[in-house]
């Protein structure tokens, strides 16, 4: 049976008209939306530079420049969707919806004025129908009502970056299926770097050595009648389980990236004694707040409002539910520092940190031991 057939009919039998429209959307032969009339682009886009972006797991970060071209140019970006089981931590499993593979989604960076060419790709593995909303983007629900596509197809959209700031995207294929695709790992950020680049308060450029990028996740995965974690052999078959833990709005698992642990360890990113760093953070579904220990968010946007002048010198800060946003920090002291959010629970005991291994020479200056552990005279 044609595997495309099979994740329409199972869409409409599970979930019902909204899915069944998203399985079979309308084609647009206008390039915008069907019964509207269109004002077509300018002939100038297709004189613009085309640059392809390399996209990296998180934390990494896709090579970038805080120099705005001298020109908008089409930033080509090319993404893939895979369903695959993720061991959330160990023998607890999860059907995610992935992005490239990964969750979060890999970081997009690109500059204000430029045209981001995406082609989504959904593999023939696959079961569900997905799409993609951008939150940067401007109409069709974020590009979501252009960009359907079921197992073995592609689907190519060019939108401008008119919005500087960092963006969530996220999956949003209609109806119930929007939050079980969100928590399931399918959402990423792209950021837009404003035109005149990043200024302080008092208009001063600022700039980093390094940024990583942090994507956080909140799971709510079954138990059964034992306690024990419950494992699919589909994602399709955990829907009415995951909907029931969903709907109670507490998540069993609230991690960076895509399992406790993910960035901490020999995996946690490095960084050394002098250099500026950029933490871009993002929570599609939830509030988060974000807090580094031994360390400050010298440099805020909370909002990701790029292009507005920065708070300054925060202990903690707040990202909005379906939001990003980016804190700056130059590392004065060597350690294992803990990035995580402030909901200590949820750090500590749902596995919201990261780690940041920093090298260099301690300052006594800063902080100094004056008398080592010893017995108290009482």
């Amino acid at each position: 049976m044609n595997k495309k057939f099979v994740a329409t009919a199972l869409f409409a039998a599970l979930f019902g008209a909204t899915a069944a429209h998203a399985a079979d959307p309308v084609k647009s032969t206008t390039g915008g939306l069907p019964g509207y009339d269109v004002i077509q682009a300018p002939e100038s886009i297709a004189k613009l530079e085309r640059v392809k972006q390399t996209l990296v797991a998180p934390p990494n970060v896709p090579e970038h420049s805080l120099d705005a071209p001298a020109a908008p140019r089409i930033v080509e970006v090319e993404m893939f969707i895979e369903e695959k089981e993720i061991e959330v931590e160990p023998g607890v499993f999860m059907w995610a919806f992935t992005f490239n593979g990964s969750v979060p989604g890999p970081l997009i960076i690109v500059h204000e004025g430029d045209y981001v060419e995406l082609t989504l790709k959904n593999l023939s593995k696959n079961q569900l129908v997905h799409n993609i909303d951008f939150h940067a983007s401007t109409g069709a629900l974020g590009a979501g009502e252009l960009t359907h596509v079921a197992p073995g197809e592609e689907v190519k959209v060019r939108w401008k970056a008119t919005k500087p700031g960092i963006h969530v995207y996220h999956c949003a294929p209609g109806g119930a299926m929007i939050p079980w695709h969100v928590v399931h790992g399918m959402n990423g950020a792209i950021v837009v770097l404003p035109k005149d680049g990043l200024k302080d308060k008092n208009g001063n450029k600022l700039k980093y050595d390094k940024a990583i990028y942090i994507g956080e996740q909140d799971f709510y995965l079954p138990k059964d009648e034992k306690g024990n974690y419950k494992r699919y052999e589909s994602a399709a078959l955990s829907f009415a389980d995951d909907k029931k833990v969903m709907d109670g709005l507490i998540p069993t698992h609230v991690v960076f990236g895509e399992r406790k642990g993910a960035y901490t360890g020999d995996n946690a990113p490095t960084s050394k004694v002098g250099e500026t760093i950029m933490i871009y953070h993002s929570q599609a579904n939830r509030q988060s707040y974000p807090h580094l220990i031994g360390g400050h968010g010298e440099y805020v946007w909370e909002r990701g409002n790029l292009a507005d002048t920065p708070a300054q010198d925060l202990e903690s800060w707040v990202i909005a539910a379906g939001s990003a946003g980016a804190a700056m920090y130059t590392f004065k002291q060597p350690g294992t520092y803990v990035y995580l959010n402030h909901n200590l629970i949820e750090a500590v005991n749902l596995g919201a940190l990261a780690q940041i291994k920093v090298d260099g020479k301690w300052n006594n200056d800063l902080m100094e031991q004056t008398l080592p552990p010893t017995k108290s005279k009482e």
